[in-house]
């Protein structure tokens, strides 16, 4: 089980190993939300190279267009 915190909330996790896996988990559609994985913006195409450990910081932002 890993514990990670996610926008500023520790969550546990047995299932994600990755940030492709965490967004999948948490039920996100990709192409509406940024990543921030330990202070660091991630690109759309890392996210299943980002593996996951405990005590990870990520904050997710979701995108939104309007005007």
């Amino acid at each position: 089980m890993l514990r990670v915190w996610v926008n500023g909330e520790v969550i546990e996790t047995t299932n994600a190993r990755t940030i492709t896996d965490l967004v999948s988990e948490l039920r996100l559609t990709p192409s509406t939300v940024l990543i921030e994985l330990n202070g660091n913006a991630l690109v759309r195409s890392d996210w299943p190279l980002s593996n996951l450990a405990s005590g990870d910081r990520i904050e997710i932002l979701r995108v939104s267009a309007g005007g």
